[in-house]
């Protein structure tokens, strides 16, 4: 069904809605993908929960991505900072996610 709802409505021919079909099927359930990178680093998509969009420390790296691209800013979220930093934010987003449940309900989806 999504294939063919697809078909009617992208523009690009049939071989991208193939691609854009197969893109959809490795993002689990719950997660999206963003790029990260930083200046003089080649940027990486990343996987990460859905949830992190209410984190303050995610909200804080969409606030500097704002300040770098703007809203314009076109396709897949880009954070703009090291891989390294990223990584680091990411472990304490987990840390504290997993403080406030007695049982982790967050998907393993850190896909580099």
């Amino acid at each position: 069904m999504l294939g063919i709802s697809l078909k009617q409505t992208y523009e690009g021919g049939e071989q991208e809605v193939r691609e854009v079909v197969m893109v959809r099927k490795e993002i689990r359930k719950g997660c999206m993908k963003i790029k990260v990178g930083g200046e003089g680093e080649e940027q990486q998509k990343i996987t990460v929960p859905v949830n992190y969009l209410k984190h303050p420390l995610f909200v804080q790296l969409l606030k500097e991505a704002e300040e770098e691209y703007g809203f314009t800013h076109k396709g897949t979220i880009t954070i703009p900072c090291q891989l390294a930093q990223f990584k680091h934010v990411q472990h304490l987003i987990d840390a504290d996610t997993s403080l406030h449940h007695h049982h982790l309900h967050l998907v393993p989806c850190f896909w580099v």
